[in-house]
């Protein structure tokens, strides 16, 4: 069956892209030869006035690229000479569509994105429909690639070379307003109106020459001989390593394609292009990232890990327990996804401040353009706050999001639990605390399951849905059923003290404070934390968490220890903590109000002034009975290194206990939920890339100098021997 169809219309040649055997169309080498074959027929038909290049798929032009096809060329060793002759080709076809003599018009009835974009540049004019969901862009730097469709060159020549890199290096992604104010389309038009004004382009203008092939041709902004573009490179370029610390081959890659190529006219800049974008598909960071941030996650937004065997389950009404940060986050989108939101706190006023703080949130949304005032009234209006556990009565799903303390969970759970019908489940939004203990305070376990959320919720794709071992294969699936509604990926784990993503993260924290206790310089711990690829550093994270939420699980691990006969010995980090609190009422970043209702100021591991933030010059001094007296610091690399082998080992941990069963899953989920660099594709990919057999071997040395806790788990030394990996 044919991809692209042809039909010549009012003398005006349309060709209409639809692959019957994808939901979306992709840029694959069926497609581009057809696309070619149709530009060939019109530019040698007379009768032709102009080509309309347009897709009947709904709400969709093109998608992008044909991942499986580049995953597949990036999943072993490449064969450079083919994928150049390959490349090569697909930028003479695009070549020979801009310069056939002829107007060409991208139609574009809807998502335009990666190579469906490129195909579009190559087009004399690019016509949008003015829907919201009809974004456009170049997102591959989002997956570790760059364009390799001539995107790369053609964008900075049509809007010049500052405002292009922004976009293709961020991966941005526009909607129609923003796509034409930055000049990425030239016309918005509604649906119907999309052919006829393409035809009306064609009869009115129809200028079949790019603006790069006219002889005054100046890029805007200034071209490779202007001081602007000299200052933009540069700029770029310190930005980038100042951003990635060179852990993304595709940014330098699409700088220097840049760089290299805009000098060139375009038929010699693609081949520039085409040597950066081998030179990304040679380099690991691409497959790793494409598997694991797009096939894997693409699992995870589906559900693939729900039973299959159990009724869908439609949730209508939610429940939420709690109105705090987490409560106030999960209730925002719930009534979002058109679910009726009970919000309950302690008190009417509790739970109507933290719908006021919902609607902060969208008004900051409304101020960027990103909603409307129907659709922000729409969403507080399924949102009833409450202080009555009798609001409950009718919810398909509860959620309790109050403090890390079993007995107030405990309580919680006993007051809901009276209100539910037999068909609801009941779920936990503990951080750590085990499923199966908290089920105890229910009179039915089987209903009871964890989802563990993360901040901001509004903005956090990832949701830990742990089983407990009495939850039952039903619950398991109306979790997955109310996860999917809420537009959220989740990822499966069985019960254990903090779960998955909690206990990697954990140990990167963790090794934070041990560096700290060794009397490592702190800036040298957040430094080589963010040189690593993690997001944040561990002693900012910590402040930004709240010291005094670490406190508050210490304390509970000190009344378990207790409540079980054993004596409590806090770490030298839980010592740390507990100072910063109790000695120098240092809590965070975000501190809660004192006794008397008076708020204190923030501080913890940092000061924070002027909003401004630096490390507390004090901390040394003030800590001194914990820290050793580090004379020599080790190197930035050893620390890095360091933060990667503690999370990486306790993820292999958690899948020889069984707390993860899919490697899939965790890699994805401690990159979407708790910032793993995602450069590595995870912590199993990352393993992968290393050699098994070199991890263990550098494991063990770091065992050696710096304790127990990169001791390599016996599955890992045999994978060693064996040859074994994790893919």
């Amino acid at each position: 069956m044919a991809i692209i169809d042809y039909r010549v219309e009012d003398e005006f040649a349309i060709l209409t892209w639809d692959d019957a055997s994808r939901p979306m169309n992709v840029l694959s080498g069926d497609a581009l030869a057809e696309l070619s074959a149709g530009i060939e027929k019109a530019a040698a038909d007379d009768d032709v006035k102009g080509i309309i290049l347009t897709s009947a798929k709904q709400g969709v032009f093109a998608a992008g690229g044909d991942l499986e096809q580049i995953e597949s060329l990036g999943s072993g060793s490449i064969d450079a000479e083919d994928l150049l002759k390959r490349t090569s080709g697909v930028l003479a076809q695009l070549r020979r569509m801009e310069t056939c003599g002829k107007p060409v018009v991208a139609a574009l009835n809807g998502v335009t994105l990666g190579g469906g974009y490129e195909i579009a540049l190559a087009c004399h004019r690019r016509i949008l429909v003015n829907q919201r969901h009809a974004l456009v862009g170049l997102p591959e730097a989002g997956l570790g690639l760059m364009p390799g469709a001539g995107g790369t060159q053609r964008l900075p020549r049509l809007i010049g070379v500052g405002s292009a890199l922004a976009l293709i290096m961020q991966g941005k992604q526009l909607d129609p307003e923003q796509a034409l104010e930055k000049g990425l389309v030239d016309e918005l038009v509604e649906p119907d109106d999309l052919i006829d004004a393409a035809k009306k382009w064609i009869v009115e203008s129809g200028n079949a020459t790019q603006p790069w092939d006219e002889k005054r041709y100046e890029v805007p902004g200034g071209g490779a001989n202007s001081v602007t573009f000299a200052q933009t490179m540069m700029g770029s370029n310190a930005m980038t390593h100042a951003n990635t610390f060179g852990n993304m081959p595709s940014q330098q890659a699409i700088l220097q394609a840049v760089y290299e190529g805009l000098p060139l006219p375009m038929d010699r800049a693609g081949k520039v292009e085409t040597r950066q974008f081998i030179r990304v598909l040679q380099d690991p960071t691409a497959r790793s990232m494409l598997r694991t941030l797009f096939f894997s996650l693409q699992r995870c937004q589906k559900g693939a890990r729900r039973p299959k065997d159990v009724p869908r389950f439609d949730v209508k009404k939610v429940g939420i327990v709690g109105a705090g940060l987490m409560g106030q986050g999960i209730a925002h989108v719930s009534a979002k996804a058109h679910i009726d939101v009970v919000l309950l706190d302690r008190d009417l006023a509790s739970a109507e401040r933290g719908k006021e703080k919902v609607k902060t949130t969208l008004g900051r949304r409304l101020q960027k353009g990103r909603t409307t005032p129907d659709r922000i009234e729409a969403i507080l209006g399924r949102i009833h706050p409450t202080e009555s556990y009798h609001d409950l009565r009718g919810c398909d799903v509860v959620v309790e999001a109050v403090f890390e303390d079993r007995e107030l969970k405990a309580r919680v759970t006993k007051a809901a639990d009276a209100e539910l019908s037999d068909d609801a489940i009941f779920a936990s939004n503990t951080s750590g605390l085990p499923i199966t203990g908290l089920a105890e305070a229910s009179s039915r376990p089987e209903n009871f399951i964890g989802l563990h959320f993360f901040s901001p919720v509004e903005r956090m794709q990832m949701v830990e849905i742990v089983v407990g071992e009495q939850t039952s294969k039903e619950t398991l699936a109306k979790a997955w059923d109310y996860v999917l509604k809420i537009k959220k990926a989740g990822i499966v784990v069985n019960d254990s003290p903090g779960f998955y993503t909690s206990r990697v993260f954990g140990t990167f924290i963790s090794e934070g404070n041990h560096l700290l206790v060794e009397g490592v310089a702190p800036a040298l711990i957040e430094n080589a934390a963010k040189a690593a690829g993690m997001p944040m550093p561990p002693l900012g994270i910590s402040d930004q968490v709240g010291l005094g939420t670490m406190y508050k699980v210490a304390k509970q691990a000190e009344k378990d220890a207790t409540a079980a006969g054993r004596v409590w010995e806090p770490s030298p980090a839980q010592a740390i903590i507990a100072s910063l609190i109790e000695d120098h009422d240092r809590w965070g970043a975000y501190p809660p109000p004192k006794a008397d209702g008076s708020q204190r100021k923030p501080g913890g591991f940092y000061d924070y002034e002027d909003g401004a933030k630096r490390l507390w010059p004090e901390l040394g001094k003030a800590m001194s009975q914990w820290i050793v007296s580090g004379a020599e610091q080790p190197s930035a690399e050893v620390v890095r290194r360091r933060y990667l082998f503690v999370q990486c080992l306790e993820a292999v941990r958690c899948l020889e206990q069984g707390v993860i069963t899919d490697v899939r899953d965790g890699d994805v989920g401690v990159i979407m939920a708790v910032g793993f660099p995602a450069f590595t594709g995870g912590p199993f990919t990352y393993i992968d890339n290393y050699g098994v057999d070199a991890f263990v071997r550098d494991a063990d040395e770091l065992a050696s100098r710096y304790g127990a806790r990169f001791e390599p788990p016996e599955s890992l030394r045999k994978m060693a021997v064996t040859g074994k990996t994790f893919y």
